[in-house]
């Protein structure tokens, strides 16, 4: 064999592999950016000027940072617990009402219980809201099973019921009489979540949504449960022979699901708004479903994933108000990356005709 011919079988020093799913998900966005410039051009504006713009109010200072931060924390949590699902082919889409309880949970705690010790506060207050999700998607899992009721419906009409328990509350015992929106009275300063970095709104929930991506991480590719997930996702027949009870598989990752967004839905309250708010908890859930399928279902990829979509929603006032573009557009790039990955995924699923 000549010398250039090896040259070309061998591959070069300077290649790097990429996986084909992150490869996806980078043509989803750019394919979702081009399309929106296209609108943003036909609306008589200019797209790269839109786009410099909220780049500006996403990383233009450390406050813009914190922001972006502080509103992919619920994103990711919320986006691990949907990716373990779908892992397990459980399409769950019940994040928003699993977030909504917990942030319920969280708050009721801290109204009703005034402890002393911060650290003791906080902790009971996001246990409170780990429960809490826990219960909610549990119960899913227990319509979804015991009622054989599908896990898209069960999942969907819970979102509604748990929206309309917390609007229950507000207008009853936890709301603050007087106030002129429902929400809750002010939580005691000690369940307020700890800022990460002096000086800024950055909290400690970020770093708590990345040690649990990193956990979820070993959880799915490291333990015999998470390998029981996979083989569950992969063939049922399979699971079963191998001695995995589909049961016992549903409830487990709905079980984890629910317990991270219910987190999301404490840290959102004990960090953001130090109160429970009505409608507190919209769109994240949704949101969160295509961080997953953004992130491929891997709990480190969600990580990225969930920080493109919070920068995203941070810059998007910025747009507006520099350029004039609505910041609603930002809802048009989110639901084109989710629509870009889909198809993506199809294509790569497709088997060719024998």
């Amino acid at each position: 064999m000549s010398e250039v011919a090896a040259g070309i079988a061998k591959p070069s020093a300077w290649q790097v592999y990429i996986p084909a799913s992150l490869r996806r998900a980078a043509l989803a966005v750019l394919l979702a950016l081009a399309c929106t410039g296209l609108l943003i051009m036909f609306s008589g504006k200019d797209p790269l000027l839109a786009y410099r713009a909220m780049l500006t109010g996403a990383f233009g200072s450390f406050d813009r940072i914190a922001v972006g931060f502080n509103k992919a924390t619920p994103y990711i949590l919320t986006g691990l617990g949907i990716a373990l699902c779908f892992r397990a082919k459980i399409i769950n889409i019940g994040g928003e009402g699993q977030i909504a309880i917990g942030g319920l949970c969280a708050s009721w705690v801290g109204i009703m219980l005034p402890l002393g010790n911060p650290v003791l506060a906080i902790g009971s207050a996001l246990l409170a809201s780990i429960l809490g999700g826990m219960a909610w998607a549990g119960l899913a899992a227990a319509i979804h099973i015991g009622r054989r009721v599908h896990e898209v419906l069960v999942t969907l009409l819970l979102n509604f019921v748990a929206l309309l328990i917390v609007g229950a509350a507000l207008h009853g015992s936890l709301g603050e009489d007087g106030a002129g929106f429902p929400q809750s009275p002010l939580l005691p300063a000690d369940y307020w979540l700890p800022k990460l970095l002096k000086g800024t709104q950055l909290h400690y929930g970020i770093l708590i949504a990345v040690v649990i991506a990193g956990l979820s991480h070993i959880f799915l590719w490291h333990t015999r449960y998470g390998f029981g997930l996979r083989v569950f996702g992969s063939s049922r027949p399979a699971a079963r022979y191998a001695g995995f009870s589909p049961a016992a598989s549903t409830f487990t990752v709905m079980l984890l699901a629910g317990a991270l967004a219910g987190l999301a839905g404490g840290i959102e309250v004990l960090g953001i708004h130090y109160r429970l708010i009505e409608g507190f908890s919209h769109g994240f859930g949704f949101n969160a479903v295509a961080i997953a399928l953004l992130g491929a279902l891997n709990p480190l990829a969600v990580v990225p994933a969930g920080l493109f979509f919070g920068f995203l929603e941070t810059g998007a006032l910025a747009m507006q108000r520099q350029v004039g573009v609505p910041s609603s557009l930002v809802t048009v790039i989110q639901g084109l990356t989710m629509l870009f990955v889909l198809a993506a995924m199809a294509s790569a699923n497709r088997k060719p005709k024998s």
